[in-house]
């Protein structure tokens, strides 16, 4: 069993990233600290996050942005990002255990987890263009 150490800042941090709707960065994170009258250092968000992922929490996204994301759910599924705005969206779905098998067999690795990102280009950046 893990221990957990949720201090008030820690709860405030998670709070904000489980509440989301998006995939918020750290300085997003922040922003909506401060919109709810948290007066936190950088350093106390980036540690909170880290120490929330550390415990299995959250999970850290690293979509090929200069930013990590973070998000709260932590049952299997996969991203898709819109290579024009950067907005992050969630795919309720697994990934097939003949890829898993099939990527072992290639690499010689023995497959923990798994997670795919798919991009694309979202309706509304979709509409946009047509327009």
């Amino acid at each position: 069993m893990r221990t957990l150490n949720l201090t008030i800042q820690r709860q405030a941090v998670y709070d904000v990233v489980r509440h989301s709707e998006d995939h918020p960065t750290a300085a997003e994170v922040m922003n909506r600290l401060v919109e709810q009258g948290y007066n936190l250092a950088y350093g106390t968000v980036y540690n909170s996050l880290r120490y929330l992922t550390d415990k299995e929490l959250i999970r850290e996204l690293k979509l090929g942005e200069t930013a990590s994301r973070y998000d709260a759910r932590m049952d299997e599924h996969q991203h898709i990002m819109c290579e024009v705005c950067g907005k992050v969206d969630e795919v309720m779905t697994e990934v097939p255990p003949q890829w898993m098998k099939q990527v072992a067999e290639e690499t010689g690795y023995a497959i923990d987890h798994a997670h795919v990102v798919f991009g694309g280009v979202c309706a509304e950046c979709r509409n946009k263009r047509v327009k």
